[in-house]
């Protein structure tokens, strides 16, 4: 049986990973162990660490790497040292990561410094800001891509990563989104005590190469918000620099009934609320992944998704909170097509099991080559 560590900093990601482990807690021949850590175990971000146990996972570990938002060179160091540790514990086959973050990149250097085969998922895509260099750093070092799209693909093999290393799952998140599992609506407002009838989902989170002008970007937010007259359930930024800012920026919403503040929301009940709302406004990836899947008009703010905000329907603006005012003038009477197929349909978890159940997976060298186009 083939041992298989997932590493999971932030509520984000585990929404990606969540039903890649499900599936092979069901499968004899993979043995999934999860290794917790980041956001997850920051109580200001709600401790989702919670909602991870709620899942009833054979296999847990959590270890808390957090330093402080400015040092995240040495959160880094820290999610090495403890991940080492627990591998050379697990003595795992595989490492399983997702996406842009330090704990994805920590994920990678101890599995291609140990011997151990990485998996990257959603590797190969772009924003422009310094996540996309961590993404293509952990690509990099990793000997297996599940990738989103057949774009994604072809930039990896661009990267120089070969053929037979690459396979396009979609993205993970979907099996989720269209899961009959999902809550109603008035199930999720009754647990978080929401008596909004009509609402909009805001998500603002900092951009790190933006440090020092976040605070004026987090107080225009929050003005554009208080100018508007509409309810918003708002939820905290990540963990990354910058986000003290937000949060404090967040402190003038607190006092005022058409808002309520959530550190982190449960995944599949964010996506109920997701689904029910007018609109998502802020700088969020669910604007531009989740979003458009449930035909949710969006408000996109800077330059965070700046490659990735490409879609047409999506309203761009600048982080004045006079451009941000006059999108929300425009949001309310704005309609989009419903994406459906740019992240694939919801089958990933299958394709993903399917992909390790292949022999050929476990063959590749673990001494990586590049391939010249």
């Amino acid at each position: 049986m083939k041992k298989i560590v997932f590493l999971t900093g932030t509520r984000a990601d585990f929404g990606k990973i969540k039903s890649l482990i499900q599936a092979l807690e069901k499968h004899q021949d993979f043995v999934p162990y999860l290794f917790v850590t980041g956001m997850h175990l920051q109580k200001e971000y709600g401790y989702t660490l919670i909602e991870i146990e709620r899942c009833s996972f054979t296999n847990l570990h959590a270890f808390e790497n957090h330093t402080h938002e400015t040092t995240m060179d040495l959160t880094l160091a820290k999610t090495i040292e403890g991940l080492s540790a627990y591998c050379k514990e697990v003595e795992p086959d595989m490492i399983v990561i997702h996406g842009d973050r330090v704990e994805a990149l920590a994920g990678a250097i101890v599995g291609s410094l140990n011997n151990i085969l990485v998996a990257h998922i959603e590797g190969g895509e772009i924003s422009g800001t310094i996540d996309e260099l961590i993404r293509h750093s952990t690509s990099k070092m990793s000997h297996v891509h599940f990738v989103s799209n057949d774009t994604a693909r072809k930039r990896l093999i661009q990267m120089g990563e070969l053929e037979e290393s690459v396979y396009v799952i979609g993205s993970p998140d979907l099996d989720i989104m269209f899961s009959d599992a999902l809550p109603d609506l008035e199930t999720v407002k009754k647990y978080y005590e929401i008596d909004f009838e009509q609402y909009a989902v805001a998500m603002f989170h900092p951009v790190t190469t933006e440090f020092h002008s976040m605070q004026q970007y987090a107080d225009d937010f929050v003005v554009a918000l208080l100018e508007d007259d509409r309810n918003y359930i708002v939820i905290y930024p990540n963990n990354d620099l910058g986000s003290a800012a937000i949060i404090q920026a967040y402190e003038k919403l607190k006092s005022n009934p058409r808002f309520r503040i959530f550190p982190s929301l449960r995944f599949e009940y964010f996506l109920t609320l997701l689904k029910n709302a007018g609109f998502i406004i802020g700088n969020s990836s669910a604007g531009i992944r989740e979003a458009p899947y449930y035909g949710l008009p969006i408000v996109n703010i800077g330059s965070r998704q700046q490659n990735r905000s490409l879609n047409s329907d999506i309203v761009n603006v600048g982080y004045d909170q006079g451009a941000i005012t006059e999108a929300l003038k425009v949001i309310g009477n704005h309609t989009i097509q419903k994406v459906t197929g740019d992240y694939g349909t919801g089958n990933s978890a299958g394709l993903f099991v399917n992909s390790l159940e292949e022999e050929n997976l476990w063959k590749l060298n673990h001494q990586k080559q590049f391939r010249d186009i």
